[in-house]
């Protein structure tokens, strides 16, 4: 599972009303755009996702970063997301300067 030292976005911080990303989320995707190694996905099939987030208080929402999380993947990555037919999702409670989402692709065979 591929893991990166940074907090995952809410989607609170992210949009300014409903079509509007806010600075936060621009340097957000900017900032794990330049942290994302290359990977190579097949170019067809359908996916499997498990992303795993550390968040620092167990209030926090598990699904609320999660298509900013995967919009990015599918830019890096260049798949379309309507490819993902599985999604796995965990969260951690970490310390605070902890935070962090893990992602991990796996084909899903017919």
């Amino acid at each position: 599972m591929t893991m990166l030292e940074v907090k995952p976005l809410s989607v609170n911080d992210a949009w300014k009303g409903r079509r509007f990303k806010t600075d936060s989320y621009k340097a957000f995707r900017r900032n794990v755009l330049l942290m994302l190694r290359p990977m190579h996905l097949p170019q067809t099939g359908k996916l499997q996702l498990h992303l795993k987030y550390g968040f620092t208080t167990a209030g926090a929402d598990i699904d609320n970063p999660t298509k900013m999380i995967i919009d990015i993947l599918s830019e890096k990555f260049k798949f379309n997301d309507n490819r993902i037919y599985r999604l796995i999702i965990d969260k951690d409670v970490v310390g605070k300067g902890n935070e962090y989402f893990a992602f991990e692709f796996t084909g899903i065979c017919e």
